[in-house]
């Protein structure tokens, strides 16, 4: 596997590479951006530990609100203070927010095109333990289909910093999906990020893997095992879902041939959908979706259910030679 050199990548397999929760990033960079714009407030839904909110309500208790389990206000009191000019920054469980206030984010906030950030913690099959009911892996489904939206599945610390920092320069809802357990750090302050725009980490010309979140680093590790198979795999990370990067997918198409989407979510309505519908439409080519088949999760250690559904980089590389045999 070759590694795009202009990506900045660490090297994967670096005994000092950081594990860090996304929520953690999205945590810090509200604090630093609240100290740089006094317009900023942040509301959560009684989860202000899990979410990392605690340090903004420290740092600005003025500018927190608190309201409750009661994600439906959440949303709507977000919206109105972004009609007030305020840049109003939410964090829940992604499986209530935007699972329970699906309506109000949609009138409330998308309708309007209010300034409200969304973020959506505890995502997909890495919650673990807390089981079916709280993890989400339909969110990407039910916000990409919303006007206004854009939408982003960071793949770790670094890119959520850049995610947030970015939903606050850039008017209009977004919806950040953030992880509850630690994940590899293994971009960089260098590594490009702009919103909408498809970032190729790994060159490669046998077959494209595309993934977001979580899933981007064990895709690069699956693209190792290929490689020693002698596959030659190119690996993209599609972090803004509801913005597919036309242009990037058409030249992978081109190049490639063959399009595999690795995604911690439901198959249909996320990731894999996104870029079946958009190269569709510019240059038909076989898209295998990987993921969430239509199945609720269930408990167990995150990596573990992540293992069992063939979302870690052994279950990413099985699936890809599966698809060349075809």
């Amino acid at each position: 596997m070759k590694l795009n050199p202009s990506m900045h990548l660490l090297d994967l397999h670096l005994p000092e590479m950081k594990k860090i929760a996304t929520r953690n990033a999205f945590g810090e960079a509200l604090v630093e951006i609240g100290g740089k714009d006094k317009n900023v407030v942040a509301l959560c839904s009684d989860v202000a530990g899990s979410v990392q909110f605690e340090a903004f309500a420290k740092k600005f208790p003025e500018r927190f609100v608190q309201v409750g389990v009661a994600e439906q206000n959440l949303a709507s009191v977000a919206a109105g203070l972004a009609y007030s000019g305020k840049v109003a920054f939410i964090g829940a469980f992604a499986m209530f927010s935007p699972g329970r206030n699906w309506e109000q984010v949609r009138t409330t906030i998308c309708y309007a095109n209010a300034n409200v950030k969304m973020e959506g913690s505890h995502v997909g099959l890495d919650v673990g333990e807390d089981g079916a009911t709280h993890q989400a892996l339909e969110d990407i489904a039910i916000t990409r289909c919303l006007p206004n939206m854009t939408v982003i599945s960071p793949c770790d610390h670094q890119e959520t910093r850049k995610a947030v920092y970015a939903a606050w320069k850039t008017p209009g809802p977004f919806y950040i999906r953030c992880t509850r357990n630690a994940v590899p750090s293994f971009t960089t302050q260098e590594t490009p990020f702009e919103v909408g725009k498809m970032n190729v980490l790994a060159e490669g010309s046998d077959i494209a893997i595309i993934s977001a979140g979580r899933c981007v680093c064990e895709s690069l590790l699956a693209a190792e095992k290929l490689a020693e198979k002698g596959v030659s795999a190119a690996v993209a990370n599609m972090h803004t879902i509801s913005h597919p990067d036309a242009a990037a997918l058409e030249k992978l198409a081109r190049t490639c041939g063959l399009i595999i989407t690795v995604e911690d979510h439901q198959i249909v309505g996320g990731l894999g959908s996104a870029v079946a519908e958009t190269l569709s439409e510019i240059y038909p080519v076989r898209v295998a979706r990987h993921g969430m088949r239509m199945k609720f999760g269930e408990s167990g250690k995150g990596s573990e259910v992540l293992k069992k559904y063939g979302l870690d980089a052994e279950g990413i590389a099985k699936l890809v030679l599966e698809e060349m045999k075809r």
